[in-house]
C-alpha cells in the first residue's frame, strides 16, 4: 500500500497547486473557490495530509464557475490524470464534466458534495450531511427556553445537493418543535405551509430552501436577514433561534440580528469550525458551529485514490442516491462546538493553534 501522501507547491498564480513528485501526474483536485474559507482550509489540509509518493498530483479551483470547473477538468485529462477528485460547483451541471473523465477511464470520487443525475461517479467522500443539520437543530432545541420562540431558517444553495440534505436533517430535528409550539416559524412561508408534515419530499424542500437560499454568500445572508427583520413585528424578535446554513452565512446573520434592539438574545449554528467562526464563538457572537474535521475527509479521499491506484477496491460505509445511481460512499463523523468544548476539539486537537484567537480560556 502506497503512503498516503503527495507534496504540493503553490503555483504563484494562486488558483493552482501542483506537486512536486517525480512520478507522472495520476490524481487531480478540483475544488469550487478559493473565495470562501471552507475551501482554502481543505487545500491547506491536502498539502499537509499529502508528503510522499511516488504520484503527482494537482490541485486547480473553479472560482463559482461550472464552466471553468468543466475547463479544469478537462485540463488534467489532457495531463493524463488516472483519478479525479471533485468538489462540484453545481451538482447537476458537473454531469458533463465528469462524463468526459468516465470517457477515458478515470475513476470519479465526489469530495463532500455529491455529483447527481449522472452514472459518472465511482465514490463519494462525504461527512454525513444529514447528522450535520441535525447537530444544527438539536443544537437550538437544547438552548431554547419557552415556547412560541420565533424560528428563523435559511438553507445553503439551491444548487448544492448538500444544502438538502443539511436541511432534511435539520427539519427532522425542528418540525416536532414546531408542531408542538416550542418553535413559531418567523421567515418562511413555504416552511410554514408545509409546517405539519414531518417528512418532505424533495419537491416540497425544494420549495422552502429556494425561498431560504444564501447561496452560502454572506452579503445574500446579510440581505435576506435585513428584510426578514424589517418585515417581522415585534412578537417575532426578542429571544430568538436562527438554523445558519454555514459558518460564513452565520456570522452575516448573526451580525445583522446582534444589530436590533428588539432582538433581545439569539441561538444561532453554523457548520465549518473556520476560524472567523472559532472567534465568534469565543467572543458569543456565534452559539455552534458544526466542526467537520477536515484532515478526515482529506486522509479518507487520498486514501480511497491511492488504493485505486494501486489496483485495488478502496473501503465504503454506504451510499447516497444521485438520482442516477447508488454512489458507494465514506462517510466521516461530525462534532458539535461551542464555547464550553472550543479549546478541546479545535486547538487541543491540532486543527488550529491558540495564538490564532482571543480570549480563548
Amino acid at each position: 500500500m502506497l503512503s498516503v501522501a503527495i507534496m504540493f507547491v503553490l503555483i504563484a498564480a494562486g488558483c493552482s497547486s501542483e506537486s512536486s513528485g517525480s512520478g507522472d501526474l495520476k490524481v487531480g483536485i478540483v475544488l469550487p473557490t478559493k473565495d470562501e474559507q471552507r475551501w482554502v482550509q481543505d487545500e491547506e489540509r491536502f498539502e499537509e495530509a499529502i508528503g510522499e509518493s511516488d504520484y503527482s498530483a494537482e490541485i486547480l479551483f473553479s472560482q463559482g464557475s461550472s464552466a471553468k470547473e468543466k475547463e479544469n477538468v478537462n485540463t488534467l485529462i489532457s495531463k493524463g490524470i488516472d483519478v479525479l477528485i471533485i468538489t462540484p460547483v453545481d451538482g447537476d451541471s458537473a454531469g458533463g464534466a465528469v462524463e468526459a473523465a468516465k470517457d477515458e477511464d478515470i475513476t470519479v470520487i465526489s469530495y463532500d458534495r455529491l455529483i447527481t443525475n449522472t452514472d459518472a461517479v465511482d465514490y463519494y467522500v462525504t461527512f454525513d450531511s444529514v447528522a450535520v443539520g441535525a447537530a444544527q437543530a438539536q443544537y437550538l432545541v437544547d438552548h431554547s427556553e419557552g415556547t412560541g420562540i420565533p424560528l428563523y431558517l435559511y438553507a445553503g444553495a439551491a444548487t448544492d445537493n448538500n444544502a438538502f440534505l443539511f436541511f432534511e436533517g435539520a427539519w427532522n430535528v425542528l418540525q416536532p418543535k414546531i408542531a408542538d409550539g416550542t418553535f413559531v416559524i418567523a421567515n418562511s412561508s413555504e416552511a410554514e405551509a408545509l409546517q405539519d408534515k414531518a417528512e418532505l419530499t424533495r419537491e416540497e424542500m425544494s420549495k422552502i430552501v429556494s425561498q431560504l437560499t444564501t447561496g452560502w454568500d454572506p452579503n445574500e445572508a446579510k440581505n435576506k436577514a435585513e428584510t426578514h427583520l424589517t418585515a417581522a413585528g415585534d412578537d417575532m424578535k426578542g429571544d430568538i433561534a436562527i438554523l445558519g446554513p454555514n459558518d460564513d452565512t452565520a456570522r452575516a446573520i448573526a451580525d445583522v440580528f446582534s444589530s436590533d434592539s428588539a432582538v433581545t438574545s439569539y441561538v444561532i449554528s453554523g457548520q465549518d469550525a473556520t476560524k472567523a467562526s472559532i472567534q465568534y464563538i469565543i467572543d458569543d457572537k456565534q452559539s455552534m458551529t458544526v466542526f467537520k474535521d477536515v484532515r478526515t475527509l482529506v486522509k479518507d479521499a487520498m486514501d480511497m485514490a491511492l488504493t485505486i491506484l494501486d489496483g485495488d477496491s478502496p473501503e465504503t460505509t454506504g451510499s447516497y442516491d444521485n438520482g442516477s445511481i447508488e454512489v458507494p460512499a465514506k462517510q466521516s463523523d461530525v462534532i458539535s462546538v461551542d464555547k464550553d468544548n472550543v479549546k478541546a476539539e479545535i486547538v487541543d486537537s491540532g486543527y488550529y493553534e491558540a495564538s490564532e484567537f482571543e480570549g480563548l480560556e
